[in-house]
């Protein structure tokens, strides 16, 4: 039996304004990957903040529209798939992040980023480990992340239903990949990875 180590809980820094930061959608084959930063109002709190993976859909899109009400600010960045192609998906989700930073209303005086790298926002940044169950501003993040992005997968299976974009939201699964051997890779698909590519090899070398 594995025990999990449990990780301490997280010590602030001492800040007057803190954002976090989170992102969703790095391991799909298709679409942009969403990142969002949220300044939370701590005098007008958000019960229920937590990962959003472990949330159901439906309270994930309810606390999404508290978190844009009660927010102190809070804005979404995004990164294409050109962009991913082009500098791989590990930097096109720093620059994703960057973009959601730079748009917030209300420049914030640190930032907290999920996971265990930051890039340069130019205000100071720390990385935090399982920061989406440790940081409520990152589990805010997560939130509005993972709405944006389900909601942009629903709208492109209505383009195009026979992929099942609904169901799998870009993500490989078996029926993802059996749906892109039969219908081909549309434009939005990240080519340079490995799944997506080899359907691209296999169509052109028949």
């Amino acid at each position: 039996m594995v025990v999990k180590k449990k990780l301490p809980p997280f010590e602030y820094p001492v800040a007057y304004s803190i954002a976090g930061v989170d992102e969703v959608g790095r391991g799909p084959l298709v679409g942009d990957v969403v990142t969002a930063a949220v300044i939370l109002d701590l005098d007008n709190p958000i019960e229920g903040l937590m990962d959003s993976k472990k949330l159901s859909e439906k309270k994930r899109k309810l606390l999404a529209e508290e978190i844009k009400e009660k927010a102190v600010a809070w804005a979404v960045g995004r990164a294409t798939p050109e962009e991913i192609d082009t500098i791989n998906i590990l930097h096109a989700t720093m620059l994703a992040m960057q973009r959601a930073v730079a748009d917030l209303q209300v420049t914030p005086d640190y930032v907290l980023v999920d996971g265990n790298r930051s890039p340069e926002f130019g205000i100071t940044a720390q990385a935090v480990v399982k920061g989406d169950d440790r940081v409520v501003e990152i589990s805010a993040a997560s939130i509005l992340a993972k709405v944006a992005r389900d909601e942009e997968m629903i709208a492109l299976d209505a383009l195009h239903p026979e992929y099942g974009f609904a169901k799998h939201k870009g993500y490989p699964t078996k029926l993802h990949l059996e749906k892109i051997k039969e219908f081909g890779v549309l434009d939005c698909y990240r080519k340079s990875f490995k799944p997506v590519a080899n359907v691209i090899a296999n169509s052109t070398s028949r």
